[in-house]
């Protein structure tokens, strides 16, 4: 495990009891953004009428929905939520583990048939914290079917916030990577993992408003979306 991923993994674990109560308004906002969006995603992914504040709300029914994430903690507040919303486990539910680790080509967790041949894999606010973005583009590419979509949501270039400096303070700085992504360099990214077709780039005009208690950020971010050849 590198450093940057050690520190995401102890970080948002921890974090994650408390992520939908302390911003269930930003990921309300993702969701309502995605479902503007859904005839522009073109994948029969999304319910337009969803009203659900979390995440995991934002699937149409009838579809699996795997979740991936790095952390238990995550994981087990997804499978929760789902659960709570009477959605069962044949419809969606997480796992534990990393996909995109240098050192790990082929995860063994991730070798059943039910991680191949995806419609869509979506990646909400994570390319930022990833070490290498480009790996994750190609790791994704390669579980999607011909055809399938790879979705990114993510911050356009902005400049470094330090954990010790700024107005809010952001706790969660150190986890960061990247500041952000231009058009350029998605596209780029994309068209390395094969991911080129109908490649599209739409710069969300409302932006995102992160707020925890006394504190408040605005990112500008974007959507991103690309085709496997």
């Amino acid at each position: 495990m590198s450093e940057n991923t050690h520190k995401n993994h102890s970080h948002w674990n921890e974090a994650a009891s408390t992520y939908n109560s302390r911003f269930g308004k930003t990921i309300q906002q993702i969701i309502e953004e995605i479902q503007e969006h859904h005839e522009w995603i073109g994948v029969d992914w999304v319910e337009e009428s969803s009203s659900d504040e979390d995440a995991e709300s934002s699937p149409a029914p009838h579809k699996t929905s795997i979740g991936v994430d790095l952390t238990e903690g995550m994981v087990n507040e997804y499978n929760t939520s789902a659960r709570n919303q009477g959605i069962p486990e044949s419809e969606m539910y997480a796992v534990q583990g990393n996909l995109i680790d240098a050192a790990v080509p082929d995860p063994p967790e991730f070798a059943g048939e039910e991680f191949f041949d995806f419609d869509i894999a979506a990646v909400g606010l994570g390319f930022h914290h990833f070490d290498d973005p480009a790996l994750a583009a190609k790791r994704l590419a390669q579980r999607l079917k011909k055809g399938g979509v790879l979705m990114i949501v993510d911050f356009l270039p902005h400049s470094h916030v330090s954990s010790g400096s700024g107005d809010h303070r952001p706790e969660a700085a150190h986890t960061v990577t990247h500041n952000g992504f231009s058009e350029v360099d998605v596209k780029k990214i994309f068209g390395d993992a094969g991911l080129g077709a109908s490649f599209d780039y739409k710069v969300i005009g409302k932006g995102i408003v992160f707020s925890d208690e006394d504190k408040k950020m605005e990112r500008s971010v974007f959507f991103a979306k690309g085709v496997k050849l």
